[in-house]
């Protein structure tokens, strides 16, 4: 079986690992896959399988027309004609996407190929992004316009951000008819969450299920390393706390505030913060840049006590279950679809509840249940959908 995966990025972060994970999978089980990507870098190991879409200048072309235009997702023309000319060419059986949101494509060239190419299709949704005239997230903002056509946007500054104007209400309809009647299409969550809303969605006369994120299990494992001696933290209990950039949305000031109420054996450790965010923290907070080094990674997952994830906008985060799989609690506030893995070992809080979060912590309290975490766990399933 010939698969092409298709997402913003591939090898790094949740997504591009996710792609890469499934990719490793599939070639072990014989089949031949490539995966079309759209922005950054991609790790030495793939470079053979992954293929660009576009150049840097064109995304940095498509991010300033979407900011200018609010018309995310429908630039990129010449790279996305580019892209189904090569698609043609690779005739691959099963056409997988993942995030096609990112400054790379043009939804509305990439679909009207899908609408008569006569592929099996898989689209698994990361976010919301596919059925919102705009953002990608509402819940922060207490938001159920697209369930009315995006009439208003009240998030026009977010992600994908536009500074001058909206149109939210047009590309709610042009997405609804780029996206509806693709023969052969079937969608993917990783969360029962975001499954239930889909199910009110446009997109709901698809074939809908649910396939929970895994991972690479022969890397996250409880690894034992000399991580916290390098960082001098060797008589302290670490929280750990990981994030592709930490905003208020992923709950940076909840850590600040925890922080405050741990006693001092603890330390919170916190990747993905930017120079200047490491700059400002208090002095009970070791702050560290994003890394995609997985082996660092899992050296802080498995020195950690607990894995703290105080997002208040989220899917199915895979920092949840690479805690879990290197042994680490995990500890979540009721958010998305996050408390559905945090719930397997570990808890989760009400949102905001600082200190339950500390209660729990202090502790140890914490359910036990079954999760396949496994990369081939996922596998099994996505393979029984290709064919």
């Amino acid at each position: 079986m010939r698969v092409l995966f298709i997402n913003s990025v591939c090898g790094i972060r949740s997504t591009g690992r996710i792609c890469t994970d499934l990719a490793d999978a599939a070639c072990k089980e014989g089949h031949e896959v490539r995966i079309a990507y759209g922005r950054e870098t991609v790790p030495q190991k793939y470079k053979k399988t992954a293929v660009r879409i576009g150049n840097a200048f064109s995304v940095k072309e498509d991010m300033f027309l979407s900011r200018l235009f609010d018309n995310a997702g429908f630039n990129s023309k010449t790279a996305t004609r580019k892209l189904v000319a090569w698609i043609k060419k690779y005739d691959p059986d099963v056409i997988h996407l993942h995030n096609i949101h990112g400054y790379y494509l043009n939804v509305e060239i990439l679909f009207g190929y899908l609408k008569e190419c006569g592929k099996r299709i898989i689209w698994t949704l990361h976010d919301c992004w596919a059925f919102t005239g705009h953002c990608s997230y509402f819940d922060f903002a207490k938001c159920d316009g697209w369930q009315s056509g995006c009439k208003k946007c009240i998030q026009t500054r977010e992600y994908p951000k536009s500074f001058f104007v909206s149109r939210s209400e047009l590309n709610y309809e042009r997405k609804r008819k780029a996206f509806t009647n693709v023969a052969n299409l079937t969608i993917i969550t990783p969360s029962y969450w975001l499954a239930g809303l889909v199910k009110k969605s446009f997109l709901k006369g698809y074939p809908i299920h649910v396939i929970h994120n895994g991972i690479d299990t022969n890397v996250f494992k409880p690894t034992e390393s000399d991580i916290l001696s390098r960082y001098h933290l060797e008589d302290k209990h670490i929280v750990l706390g990981i994030a592709s950039f930490w905003s208020q949305r992923k709950g940076l000031k909840f850590m600040l505030q925890l922080s405050e109420i741990l006693p001092d054996i603890y330390r919170i450790v916190l990747i993905g913060l930017s120079k200047q965010q490491i700059g400002q923290l208090p002095p009970r907070i070791v702050g560290l840049q994003k890394t995609n080094n997985a082996q660092e990674l899992v050296e802080w997952y498995s020195a950690a006590e607990v894995f703290v994830n105080p997002t208040l906008e989220d899917n199915y985060p895979t920092t949840n279950i690479e805690a879990q799989a290197c042994g680490t609690p995990v500890i979540s506030f009721k958010t998305g679809g996050s408390v559905e893995s945090a719930n397997c070992y570990g808890t989760s809080v009400e949102q905001g509840d600082v200190k339950a979060i500390a209660r729990c912590i202090k502790d140890k309290k914490y359910s036990h249940g079954d999760l396949d975490r496994s990369i081939q766990g996922m596998l099994f399933q996505y393979i029984e959908l290709f064919r």
